[in-house]
C-alpha cells in the first residue's frame, strides 16, 4: 500500500508551493486534480502521470486516487490554496473510510497525509495589506453544496459578532449578485461606509486589487477568482492599504 498526499498548492504561480507540498509531489508517481489545477503543475513534473477530471467529480477523483494507492503507486491530490480549506481534504478521508468498509484493506487515515497550502485569505491578505490582524471567519457564497439560508445565517453572525469577513466564491456566471446580496445582509449591522477589498487572480497573471466600501463594493463584478475581505468596525485604510489594528496603543502595549 503506498501513501496518498492531499496537497494544497496555492493561489498558483510557483512561488508560493510550499517546501513540504513540492516534496509531497516530487514522492509521488502519480498527480491527480482539477483539470485547471493540473495545468498549473503539469510543466514542472514532466515524468509523472496525471489524472485530471471536471466539475462535480470530486467524489470520483477520491477513489481513483485510492486505486492508484492500491496498485502500489504514490499519488498526490492536489487542491488550489490549502487542502483543508474547502479543498478535498475532507472528502478524500470521508472517501478512503467508505471504500475500507466496503471492501476492507484500504487505507486508513495514517496512510494519508495532509499537506497544508496558502490559502487565498493569507495570500489576498498580503496584497492588501494586513485586512485580517485581527479575529475573522471565511465564508463562501456558493450554494452549491451549502443552502443559500445557512449562508445567510452565517454572514448575519459574522457582522453581529464584527468579525473580519473574507469571502471565497463571491460569484460566479450562474451565481450573479450573489455578493450585491451579501453585502447588503452586512449593510444592515455595518453601514455602507465599511473598508473592504478585493483580489482577483492571487498569484496569476492579471493580478488585481482595490480597496472600497462596503457600498462600492455591492456594485462589484465578482467570480470564483476573486477574493473579497470586509473589515470589522476598526479597519481603515493607512497609507494606500487595508489595515485592521490588534489593539496595539502608541507604545506597543495591547
Amino acid at each position: 500500500m503506498a501513501k496518498i498526499y492531499v496537497v494544497g498548492i496555492g493561489p498558483g504561480e510557483e512561488k508560493y508551493l510550499t517546501g513540504q507540498a513540492a516534496d509531497a509531489l516530487e514522492r509521488s508517481s502519480v498527480i491527480a486534480g482539477y483539470k485547471t489545477y493540473i495545468e498549473l503543475v503539469r510543466d514542472r513534473y514532466p515524468d509523472k502521470e496525471f489524472f485530471s477530471n471536471g466539475m462535480k467529480q470530486e467524489r470520483e477523483r477520491c477513489r481513483q486516487c485510492v486505486a492508484y494507492a492500491l496498485e502500489g503507486k504514490t499519488v498526490s491530490l492536489i487542491c488550489s490554496g490549502d487542502a483543508g480549506v474547502y479543498g478535498m481534504a475532507s472528502l478524500m478521508l470521508e472517501t478512503a473510510e467508505e471504500m475500507r468498509q466496503e471492501t476492507g484493506g484500504l487505507p486508513d487515515a495514517e496512510d494519508i497525509e495532509i499537506v497544508p497550502g496558502v490559502t487565498a485569505a493569507l495570500s489576498g491578505a498580503a496584497l492588501l495589506g494586513a485586512p485580517i490582524g485581527h479575529d475573522f471567519c471565511v465564508i463562501s457564497l456558493s450554494d452549491l453544496l451549502t443552502p443559500l439560508e445557512l449562508i445567510e445565517k452565517r454572514l448575519k453572525a459574522a457582522a453581529e459578532a464584527d468579525l473580519c469577513i473574507v469571502l471565497y466564491n463571491p460569484g460566479s456566471r450562474n451565481r450573479a449578485g450573489y455578493l450585491k446580496h451579501a453585502c447588503g445582509i452586512l449593510m444592515e449591522k455595518t453601514g455602507a461606509e465599511r473598508v473592504c477589498g478585493y483580489v482577483r487572480n492571487i498569484g496569476r497573471q492579471g493580478t488585481e486589487q482595490r480597496i472600497c466600501t462596503l457600498k462600492e463594493l455591492a456594485e462589484t463584478e465578482a467570480d470564483m477568482f476573486t477574493t473579497v475581505f470586509i473589515g470589522n468596525s476598526r479597519t481603515r485604510e493607512c497609507g494606500g492599504r487595508m489595515v485592521t489594528p490588534r489593539g496595539y496603543d502608541k507604545d506597543g502595549n495591547s
